[in-house]
């Protein structure tokens, strides 16, 4: 068997919009593509059929889906059903923040990215039109990257990992318009944080209305269907 001479990529995969643009643009600069999703106690189930299905339209060489379960600490409306998800803008970090979701995510992510070889982790943080989410800022991922490079044997041997964040700095409607140059079939993805097991949409969550702000703005047509 002729084995692949590109470099490989561990692709942190959601389902949603965001992280789907990222595959997308791994992919575009040639990397060989392993995709990465978490069955973490979300209530918006949805979202783990929608990765599988983006990771295996998108070419991924390998889908992992790992299973956590944050439920056992709580403190977010997407791992805890007494606390309800804001359906009307806030202040400040919203409810649906999951306690430390994305260290304990890129950890995960660090360890399968030393076993294939792959010195590039990307992730779909976005510091502009995001949340308010603390673990989405360019300060937590440059942190992040420091610690990887001095907590594995790649690192302490002279291999450079990377975090990868091509979205950190585009709005949402940029991200939009950079997904579908490359194609990407956003109807396929779930955002929404209360999604049905269809997939269909609440509409009125933050994710949705950054979500439907975002087609606006990049003046395209929005197919997701709402109304959950």
């Amino acid at each position: 068997m002729v084995m692949s001479e590109k470099k490989r990529a561990l692709v942190l995969v959601s389902g949603g919009l965001d992280s789907t643009t990222v595959l997308a643009m791994a992919r575009s600069e040639g990397y060989d593509c392993y995709t990465l999703s978490f069955d973490y106690g979300q209530r918006h189930r949805a979202e783990l059929l929608a990765a599988s299905r983006t990771a295996e339209v998108m070419g991924a060489v390998e889908h992992k889906e790992v299973l956590l379960d944050l439920r056992t600490i709580g403190g977010s409306a997407l791992t805890d059903d007494s606390i309800d998800v804001p359906e009307e803008e806030g202040t400040g970090i919203p409810v649906t923040y999951v306690p430390a979701r994305n260290t304990v995510f890129l950890s995960i992510a660090l360890g399968w990215a030393e076993v294939l070889g792959a010195d590039d982790i990307f992730i779909g943080v976005n510091a502009v039109d995001y949340s308010g989410y603390p673990d989405c800022r360019p300060d937590y991922i440059a942190a992040f990257e420091v610690m990887a490079n001095l907590a594995t044997k790649a690192g302490v041997e002279g291999r450079k990992l990377r975090i990868r964040t091509p979205l950190i700095d585009l709005t949402k409607a940029e991200i939009i318009q950079r997904g579908m140059a490359l194609g990407v079939d956003y109807f396929t993805t779930v955002s929404c944080y209360q999604a049905t097991d269809s997939g269909k949409a609440c509409g009125v969550c933050d994710s949705c209305r950054l979500r439907r702000q975002g087609f606006i703005q990049a003046g395209l047509e929005d197919q997701t269907i709402y109304g959950a």
